[in-house]
């Protein structure tokens, strides 16, 4: 008898220890899938109209009666959108890899190596960041164009290469990793490359791949330099080749039939990094 009459006393008392879940979230899940909504809803727009037959009202007038490839085959046969796409990525895939590898490379010195006029010379760079990219473009197109480097791809590249937002990303995380992995690979005698080689690149995948992610849709979403130094359809890419499809008077179904092609490589280097980018919030997180 005993028995049977504290075991409801226990369950209640349990049952009154059980954290309670908050209610009244629901208006937070209709607020985020409405965002959610809003986002998604200028990408579909752009898939219908470049899928709708051209000359004929789409949306938001009118939903169209049936799709089409028209206008997507159209847009890959024309000249120079080839040549174009080619140049977004080598224009972005190679700088993706040295802004990488330079980054790295910075962000370890800063963060782990002690040298006279290290946090001077950092702060210094780090000031760059408040200076408008427009402010410099005529000094730098000039200074190319002393070096022959017009129209060219090196000429393309070279200048966006010192990029101190990555050597920022790069040295924070960094610091974050243990001393003593370091000090354990100087007592075995390695080298500085091959520190840098087996313990910073190993450790750093995860912020490498965000930070890559973030310089191809930097590169690749380009303009206002590519439009100042390309001058011929052999170093365009296809952000300034897409203007020109535009000044010829194209209807909007051609047009978003371009930047939906475009948006093609964006996505795919997404997906594609997406478990990296996952790791990168976690690891932060923990930190």
């Amino acid at each position: 008898m005993t028995l049977t009459a504290t075991r409801p006393a226990a369950t209640s008392a349990r049952a009154t220890t059980r954290p309670r879940r908050p209610r009244g979230r629901w208006w937070l899940f209709a607020l985020l899938a409405l965002m959610s909504l809003l986002t998604v809803a200028p990408f579909a727009a752009m898939i219908i109209v470049a899928l709708s037959p051209r000359g004929k009202p789409t949306v938001p007038v009118q939903w169209p009666e049936s799709l089409t490839l028209d206008n997507i085959t159209q847009v890959l046969s024309a000249s120079g959108f080839a040549q174009w796409t080619l140049n977004s990525l080598i224009y972005s895939a190679v700088s993706v890899v040295v802004i990488l590898i330079t980054a790295s490379m910075a962000g370890y010195a800063f963060a782990k190596k002690r040298f006279p006029g290290r946090d001077a010379m950092l702060w210094t760079f780090l000031a760059t960041m408040m200076v408008p990219f427009q402010a410099t473009l005529i000094p730098v197109f000039v200074l190319i164009s002393n070096l022959n480097g017009v129209d060219t791809f090196w000429g393309l590249i070279v200048p966006t290469l010192a990029n101190s937002q990555a050597v920022f990303l790069m040295r924070q995380f960094i610091l974050g990793l243990p001393d003593e992995l370091f000090d354990a690979a100087k007592v075995d005698g390695a080298s500085e490359l091959r520190v840098y080689w087996t313990i910073v690149v190993p450790l750093t995948k995860p912020i490498m791949a965000t930070l890559g992610v973030f310089v191809f849709l930097w590169h690749w979403n380009d303009f206002l330099w590519p439009l100042v130094l390309s001058q011929s359809d052999a170093t365009r890419t296809l952000t300034v080749g897409l203007t020109i499809l535009r000044t010829e008077e194209l209807q909007w179904s051609m047009v978003m039939s371009s930047a939906a092609i475009s948006a093609v490589p964006c996505l795919l280097v997404f997906f594609l990094l997406q478990r990296y980018l996952v790791n990168s919030i976690a690891m932060t997180g923990l930190k």
